[in-house]
């Protein structure tokens, strides 16, 4: 089994307007007459980047990435302080999936996400079940009030002075409160000073919770403005939010995804994202897998968890292929 696929180039791609002044950017690679396959990044706002191509087998996929609303190459960029976030929404994402589905005429398709990415692919399940054949998860989360509350506070008891300076970038009176609705208002601030400094210490706050396995390297996107600020804008918005979903409700409704196959691969040491997440899920919904990995963190943070990827995408590959 290879670690990873080769390196591929989409064959089709365009610009989805899906309203509200939205356009969205789309791409298909792999095989046109292979099995669909939709990919949900994460973040929200890290844009759905060319590694995800690689985890498919491309002569056995229909491979489809797209950018959701406000990062990537869609339009308007979330980077630009005028761009209202308004029309961005769980709500809004899942309706832009069904329509991109109608769009590339698409029954059902395997559903695959990472983090953020996650929670929208168990959401848009739980909404549209029967337009998802499988899921693979990996790195679990359900955005939900205690597990933004976990990443934003609980975890200064795991780095105590980066959770310092994390707090103290937010103003005195709104540091007892919610850190994650303090950086929001930062974030919209009209001094571009504050919103800078706000979009820069989230990032670092960012680099240091999900640094808990060994060989973490710092995310240089990081270090581009315009990423940084449009990656701090939409997390911060969904977050303070609590993903705009009723808290709890994801777990609550797993059962709408009985007859759905699964798997969810998911690091011990990702204590950015605990595992127990994805634990609970996985006793309410039993036609999933949860492969725990022992020693690797949150995202794609080693060889383990990329090898249990692509094989839960090479399970669920159309019978009669090697």
């Amino acid at each position: 089994m290879p670690e990873l696929y080769p390196a591929i180039d989409p064959y089709e791609h365009g610009l989805l307007d899906v309203g509200d002044g939205n356009r969205v950017y789309w791409e298909t690679s792999g095989s046109p007459e292979g099995k669909p396959a939709l990919v949900l990044h994460g973040g929200p706002g890290s844009g759905a980047g060319a590694f995800w191509r690689r985890l498919f087998d491309p002569g056995a996929y229909r491979i489809v990435l797209f950018d959701q609303r406000g990062c990537g190459r869609s339009t308007p960029d979330a980077a630009d302080p005028q761009t209202s976030l308004a029309a961005n929404t769980t709500s809004h994402l899942i309706a832009d999936i069904e329509l991109l589905r109608q769009r590339l005429g698409i029954e059902e398709w395997l559903v695959i996400g990472g983090s953020w990415g996650t929670t929208l692919a168990l959401a848009y399940a739980e909404q549209h079940p029967g337009r998802v054949s499988e899921l693979v998860l990996f790195s679990v989360t359900n955005t939900t009030l205690r597990e933004v509350e976990w990443v934003t506070r609980d975890m200064g008891r795991v780095f105590p002075e980066e959770w310092d300076r994390f707090r103290d970038a937010a103003p005195e009176r709104e540091r007892d409160g919610s850190l994650v609705k303090a950086y929001a208002r930062m974030l919209a601030d009209p001094d571009p000073v504050v919103r800078e400094r706000a979009a820069r210490e989230w990032c670092r706050w960012e680099d240091v919770h999900v640094s808990t396995h060994q060989g973490h390297t710092p995310d240089p996107r990081f270090e581009e403005p315009r990423f940084r600020m449009r990656f701090a804008r939409l997390v911060t918005h969904y977050w303070a939010h609590a993903g705009f979903l009723e808290d709890g409700v994801l777990l609550r409704d797993a059962g709408k995804l009985a007859g759905i196959p699964g798997v969810m691969v998911h690091g011990r040491m990702d204590i950015s994202g605990p595992p127990d997440v994805a634990w609970r899920l996985a006793q309410v919904w039993p036609d999933a897998e949860l492969v725990l990995i022992g020693d690797e963190g949150h995202g794609m943070s080693g060889d383990a968890t990329t090898k249990a990827v692509v094989a839960a995408t090479d399970r669920f590959r159309p019978t009669g292929l090697a």
